[in-house]
C-alpha cells in the first residue's frame, strides 16, 4: 500500500513539474495521522516521489475542508454545518460564510466502519440489527459533537466527499431518475429510504444500482450510517451537496497567503464574477460605473413605487451589468446571446441555477429584443423571475446607454414623478450628455412597457 502511494504521489509530482509548478503542497489526513509507520512513509515520499508531505491535524483537515466548501457557495448572513466524510475521519465544523465557530473530526469514516463491523469479501446484506450497531457505534463516537451543536441555528448543511455525493447520486436517480444536478438537495426522507434499499441488497447486487459508483459498492453502508445518524442527530432535514473540499481549502489557503490583497477575501459571489469578466478581457472600469447606475436606478424605481422586487434581485442585476458586455469576448456582433452564453454556462461559484439563469437573461435583454415568452431565454423562467428578469433588463438597458460613451459622462441618476402618468429621469453630469439622452430615449417604449409610465430625460441642470 504504501508503495502504490508513493508511485501515485510521483506520477502527480512529475506531472505538476512538467507544467512548470513551482510548489508542490501535499498533506496527509487520517490514515498517515494514526499510522505506525508514519516517519517510514514521510521519508520514503520524500526520497522516492519528492515530495515533503506534511501530516495535518484532524482539526486542520476540518478547517480546510471548511474553507474548500465555503469558498464555493453563498449563505450570506446565514449559518452552516458542514459534514465531510473520509475513509477514516468524519470532519464536522460550524460556521458562516466568513468564519466558522466549531471544528471537530471524528474517529469514524467510511472504511473504517465497514473494516470494523463487515469481514472481508462478505456480501450478504446488512440486517437491521446490524446496521442499528453502526448507527449506535457513530451516536457513542460523536456524541460530544452533538451535543455542542444540536441546540445551535443551523439554516443550512453542506455535505462533501465523494461518499455524500454518492449518496445523493442513488437518491437522485431513485426519486426522480435522472442525474443530480447541482442544485440538488437530498431530504433526510430520501436518505431513509436509500439505506433501506442498500441494506436489503447483497454486495453484488448493490453494485449495480442506478447512480451508485460500483467502486464504492462495498463502503457505502459504512458511510450511509454516519451522514444518516448525523442528519437524524442534529434534525437536519435536508442537506446540500457540495464537489469542493479539502483539495479546495488547500488551494484558498495557498491564494490567501501569496494572492493580491483583497481577492481572495472578496465574497465568493463576487470573485467567481470577476473572474469570468477578466477571463474574457471585459472594460472593468465601465462595467463597474454601469453596475452602480444600474444600482441607482433600481432604489430610484423603488422609491417612486414603480417595483416592489426583492432586494436579492439588485444584487443579482449588480453582477448582470457587470457580466453584460462578456459576449464581446467572442464578437461584438450579438454579444448579448454571447454573454448569456458565458454566464448561462461559466458555472458561477456562490450562485444556484435560477439565479445564473435570471443574471444571463438580464444580460441578454440589455440591448435590442424587449423580453417575451416568444424568447425560450425568458419562457423558462417562472412568472415571479419573468417580472424580475424585466425591470433589471430595463434598468440595465438605461445604464449602458448612460456611459455608451466609455467616459463615466454621467456621474450619476435620479428619478421624479412630475406627473402620474410621467417618470422623468434626471442626470448628474459635469458636461454635455446629449449623446447618453438620445441613447435613453430610445427605451422609453420598452420603459413604458415595463412600468406602464412615460418616461422624459433631462441633465439635471436644465431641470
Amino acid at each position: 500500500a504504501m508503495q502504490r502511494t508513493i508511485e501515485v504521489c510521483r506520477r502527480f509530482g512529475d506531472m505538476a513539474r512538467a507544467y512548470r509548478a513551482d510548489e508542490l503542497i501535499a498533506v496527509a489526513t487520517s490514515a498517515t495521522r494514526e499510522a505506525r509507520n508514519q516517519e517510514e512513509f514521510l521519508r520514503r515520499m520524500k526520497q522516492e516521489a519528492g515530495i515533503e508531505m506534511r501530516v495535518i491535524s484532524g482539526r486542520e483537515e476540518a478547517r480546510l475542508i471548511y474553507q474548500g466548501v465555503v469558498s464555493g457557495i453563498h449563505l450570506g448572513e446565514q449559518q452552516g454545518v458542514f459534514i465531510d466524510i473520509g475513509g477514516g475521519s468524519t470532519e464536522v465544523i460550524l460556521g458562516g460564510q466568513h468564519d466558522y465557530e466549531y471544528l471537530d473530526s471524528l474517529k469514524l469514516g467510511a472504511i473504517r466502519l465497514t473494516t470494523l463491523f463487515f469481514l472481508p469479501g462478505e456480501n450478504a446484506p446488512v440486517a437491521p440489527a446490524r446496521y442499528a450497531l453502526l448507527q449506535q457505534y457513530v451516536r457513542n463516537a460523536a456524541v460530544l459533537t452533538i451535543q455542542r451543536l444540536k441546540d445551535k441555528p443551523i439554516d443550512q448543511a453542506w455535505g462533501s466527499s465523494g461518499t455524500i455525493e454518492n449518496l445523493a447520486d442513488l437518491a437522485i436517480q431513485h426519486f426522480y431518475n435522472r442525474k443530480r444536478n447541482r442544485d440538488d438537495v437530498m431530504t433526510r426522507d430520501q436518505l431513509d429510504a436509500v439505506v433501506e434499499l442498500l441494506c436489503s441488497l447483497p454486495l453484488e447486487e448493490r453494485r449495480k444500482l442506478p447512480g451508485i459508483n460500483p467502486r464504492r459498492a462495498d463502503i457505502i453502508v459504512g458511510g450511509a450510517a454516519i451522514i444518516h445518524t448525523l442528519m437524524h442527530e442534529l434534525n437536519l432535514p435536508e442537506i446540500h451537496i457540495s464537489s469542493r473540499g479539502l483539495r479546495d481549502g488547500l488551494l484558498v489557503d495557498y491564494l490567501a497567503q501569496h494572492a493580491p490583497q483583497g481577492f481572495v477575501s472578496l465574497p465568493v459571489r463576487e470573485r467567481s464574477v470577476l473572474q469570468l469578466g477578466r477571463a474574457c478581457r471585459f472594460d472593468e472600469p465601465h462595467a463597474n460605473h454601469v453596475a452602480a447606475l444600474a444600482l441607482e436606478l433600481w432604489d430610484a424605481a423603488a422609491e417612486l413605487g414603480l417595483h416592489n422586487l426583492n432586494p436579492r434581485y439588485r444584487e443579482l442585476l449588480r453582477y448582470a451589468a457587470l457580466l453584460h458586455d462578456v459576449g464581446t469576448f467572442l464578437a461584438y456582433s450579438n454579444h448579448q446571446a454571447h454573454s448569456y452564453y458565458l454566464i448561462r454556462n461559466s458555472d458561477l461559484l456562490g450562485f444556484n441555477q435560477t439565479e445564473i439563469a435570471l443574471m444571463a437573461a438580464a444580460a441578454y435583454f440589455h440591448r435590442k429584443r424587449y423580453p417575451s415568452k416568444k424568447h425560450p431565454e425568458f419562457a423558462a423562467l417562472d412568472k415571479k423571475s419573468r417580472r424580475a428578469v424585466r425591470v433589471m433588463a430595463m434598468m440595465l438597458r438605461i445604464a449602458e446607454s448612460l456611459d455608451r460613451s466609455h467616459a463615466s459622462a454621467v456621474q450619476h441618476v435620479r428619478m421624479e414623478r412630475p406627473g402620474k402618468r410621467r417618470v422623468r429621469l434626471l442626470l448628474e453630469a459635469e458636461q454635455d450628455c446629449q449623446l447618453e439622452i438620445w441613447g435613453v430615449q430610445a427605451h422609453t417604449r420598452a420603459f413604458e412597457k415595463t412600468f406602464g409610465l412615460k418616461l422624459e430625460v433631462a441633465q439635471a441642470s436644465e431641470k
